[in-house]
């Protein structure tokens, strides 16, 4: 399933996304590119990719540069080596085909599931309940997608978030195999279809944005971070928690792996409140200023003429930078997005 998901992807960039982010006047093309320098570029590859004071100073002596105009061809530097818009509009295109979609199956299997409505049918004759094809797929599909994303984030470029985002793949993962292996799979289901409930919209607020839909980007947004505060906050403590904390024990029992499959639960909540947090700030900054500033975990590095200009033209909750691209990966948002 790993397999057919990378395949999914590929097939998605090359035949749906990237004609479609064409026909919306998307372009094939990078930041600026570094003026070609030996010494720099030798710099670059073998020592350091931001210099020092001290290093930026013994350049500017060998080189007869001016230490800013070092500073800018090593920004230039690490920014061309980023995506491009046309590739992140793709990979956004295929997430929120795949978020959509699973979410929808879901919703669709759930429906008629009868611990969908009394949380309590999740722990009636357990561990004895059957697994039925539909619940089987909808679990593997799930794991093969989180483990797609756990090797695609080391390839893809490191952002600030890396830490936060790889605690979360792990806990994700080790929910769903832990849970499948323990025949948890019923509250299991609960807790993949709560998760997929915002992120696809985070996926179009994305489109929306490389396609320079500001209007609509910023309503995806605002939506997005309205059924990710409700959901992660509201109804995954009070609905899920409850029933794996304290329904679980009054029916079963304290079982021997109740302390970890819980542990991660809590985890996964403690990482909701911090993106929640990061959600809040972006858009109060928006309403507060009519505008929002740099983004904290901006892959694409702007230069200080360039953040001038910005910080005086942007408008809305995202807005675009110097190079026409805007960022928010996973959940958390800073303000003004550049990268994924």
């Amino acid at each position: 399933y790993l397999v057919l998901i990378h395949l999914f992807l590929g097939n998605s960039c090359r035949f749906i996304a990237k004609p479609c982010a064409i026909n919306l006047g998307i372009q094939d093309s990078g930041p600026h590119r570094a003026q070609p320098n030996a010494i720099l570029e030798k710099v670059f590859t073998s020592i350091t990719k931001s210099p020092d004071g001290r290093r930026l100073e013994g350049l500017s002596k060998q080189l007869d540069w001016d230490v800013r105009k070092i500073q800018r061809w090593f920004r230039h530097r690490r920014n061309q080596d980023k995506p491009t818009t046309l590739t992140k509009f793709c990979e956004s295109m295929w997430r929120f085909t795949f978020y959509l979609s699973i979410f929808f199956y879901g919703i669709r299997f759930l429906w008629t599931a009868p611990w969908f409505w009394d949380t309590r049918q999740c722990w009636y004759n357990y561990p004895f309940q059957p697994l039925t094809s539909r619940l089987y797929y909808y679990y593997i599909l799930e794991l093969a997608f989180y483990w797609s994303l756990m090797f695609s984030q080391f390839t893809d470029i490191k952002r600030k978030d890396f830490l936060i985002m790889f605690v979360h793949h792990l806990a994700t993962i080790g929910l769903i195999t832990f849970s499948y292996m323990n025949n948890m799979v019923r509250v299991g289901t609960l807790v993949l279809c709560l998760h997929d409930a915002s992120d696809f919209l985070l996926e179009a607020a994305k489109l929306a944005n490389y396609a320079k839909y500001q209007r609509l980007c910023d309503a995806f947004f605002m939506l997005f971070g309205v059924v990710f505060i409700v959901t992660r906050l509201g109804i995954y403590p009070f609905w899920i928690l409850n029933t794996t904390l304290f329904e679980s024990w009054e029916l079963i029992g304290p079982y021997p792996s109740w302390w970890l499959f819980n542990g991660l639960l809590v985890t996964l909540q403690l990482l909701h409140i911090i993106w929640s947090y990061l959600i809040v700030r972006t858009a109060s900054k928006a309403l507060v200023r009519g505008k929002v500033s740099k983004d904290d975990r901006s892959d694409v590095e702007s230069s200080s003429e360039e953040e001038d200009v910005t910080s005086n033209s942007t408008k809305g909750i995202f807005s675009t930078s110097s190079n026409g691209s805007n960022r928010l990966n996973g959940h958390v948002a800073g303000g003004q997005w550049t990268g994924e």
